[in-house]
């Protein structure tokens, strides 16, 4: 028959190294993780945003950018996310890849959101989804008319 091993070493704590001693890294929970997570999606889709509002200002993205700034400084505890220079380039061919750029950011930080169950980032990323499919359809619209 099997018999376990019954040493003081595997019966030590879950956080010890091979040496017996106490790890030094620092552990999170799940939800801290998650809020990570979300911060750093909606950081992104931030910076997206902030490169959209260069190319093609729109009150619409103000707004989105601002309540994007909001969420991930709660998020983030109070730091505010760090925000590029808005420098206009009103002729940008990339404006349709920045907007399935944001489009997928958005889906990401939709999917991290319903898994913490925080319904305002959720919210505001579905809006943000919603808000880039509209832009890309106009877009697929106006090049197929013209």
């Amino acid at each position: 028959m099997y018999e376990p091993i019954r040493t003081p070493a595997s019966r030590g704590s879950v956080h010890t190294t091979m040496a017996g001693t106490p790890s030094d890294f620092p552990h999170r929970t799940r939800e801290e993780e998650l809020d990570i997570q979300l911060a750093a999606h909606l950081a992104a889709l931030l910076a997206v945003t902030d490169d959209l509002r260069a190319a093609a200002p729109s009150a619409d993205l103000d707004a989105a950018a601002a309540r994007l700034a909001q969420q991930v400084t709660r998020l983030r505890g109070g730091r505010a996310p760090v925000r590029s220079d808005l420098a206009a380039d009103q002729a940008d061919p990339r404006l349709a890849a920045l907007h399935e750029r944001a489009h997928a950011l958005a889906g990401r930080a939709l999917l991290v959101a319903a898994s913490r169950a925080d319904t305002a980032a959720a919210i505001l990323a579905a809006q943000r989804m919603d808000a880039h499919a509209a832009a890309l359809a106009e877009k697929q619209e106006l090049s197929t008319a013209g």
